[in-house]
């Protein structure tokens, strides 16, 4: 541990503050909360809403694990990953059942999470109605109104031009009958994840400066309509190539010397746990 700067970086008093926000974001599921964003050593845009979460509540017993886009190795994830270690001396891990707090970007790990888990995604824009409106003080008085037809008529738009609903990720939620929500750029197919949910699941944004939750065991649906229903991304009849798994999120790649294409898991250290566990499809 860096004996140079405060336990998790930050002072106790902005710790204290982040907290507060984020048990009123719990006491409200779904509801944008502001907080007082502190600049971090990272660029806004690059996780500083969930750093800063994980920071504020990260203790010594804790152990963490950081993933971007499915990925425990990817440049961010290593950086965020040395920046927590080095300011608490918490250790780290690649598997998901070891880690009490995980951050994450664009992905729900595949293996389910336990009560004892708190999942930290991060936002970039955390107002699901800020594309047909560009207005904060007319988006709080539609939330207040619960007045979310555009949002419907957003979809709407997407089924008339396209057929059916587009949103490859972000696709916007009701949470507890209550608020829409976006559930940061999640693929769809992580949508039905936060439904009833054993982990506390809480959504940071930085550069917005809100921070957002959805306790465990709540109620989150995915916007549709009866005669367009929601749908995540399908991968049937596909597998791993590597792990042989089924039925998780897969990433469509092309074999660049025959030109085939092939299926790998997005969630890298599932993979690799499922090869330790089993043996690979169609591997002798």
């Amino acid at each position: 541990m860096n004996t140079a700067y405060n336990f998790a970086f930050f002072d106790e008093g902005s710790k204290r503050e982040i907290r507060r926000a984020t048990l009123k974001a719990i006491a409200i599921p779904g509801y944008q909360v502001p907080f007082a964003s502190r600049e971090m050593p990272i660029g806004r845009g690059w996780g500083t809403g969930g750093l800063q979460l994980t920071l504020s509540l990260i203790g010594k017993n804790d152990c963490l694990k950081v993933i971007d886009q499915g990925s425990d190795e990817s440049v961010n994830a290593v950086n965020i990953k040395k920046l927590v270690s080095d300011t608490t001396g918490v250790g780290t891990t690649d598997h998901t059942t070891e880690a009490t707090l995980i951050q994450s970007r664009h992905r729900i790990p595949e293996v389910p999470l336990r009560q004892d888990q708190i999942l930290i995604l991060q936002v970039p824009l955390p107002e699901p109605l800020r594309l047909f409106e560009p207005s904060e003080n007319e988006t709080k008085k539609l939330h207040g109104e619960k007045e979310y037809s555009g949002a419907w008529l957003m979809l709407f738009e997407q089924i008339m031009k396209y057929g059916s609903m587009t949103t490859g990720a972000d696709h916007p939620v009701m949470v507890h009958d209550r608020y829409v929500m976006a559930p940061s750029p999640i693929p769809r197919f992580d949508n039905p994840k936060m439904h009833e949910s054993e982990a506390l699941i809480l959504l940071g944004a930085g550069r917005e400066k809100k921070v957002y939750a959805v306790p465990p065991y709540t109620k989150v649906v995915s916007l549709d309509f009866e005669d367009y229903p929601f749908e995540p991304e399908s991968f049937l009849d596909k597998h791993c190539r590597l792990c042989g798994r089924a039925g998780v999120f897969l990433d469509e790649l092309v074999d660049e010397g025959t030109n085939e294409t092939f299926y790998q898991c997005n969630d890298t250290s599932y993979c690799i746990e499922t090869l330790n566990e089993v043996e690979p499809f169609g591997v002798k």
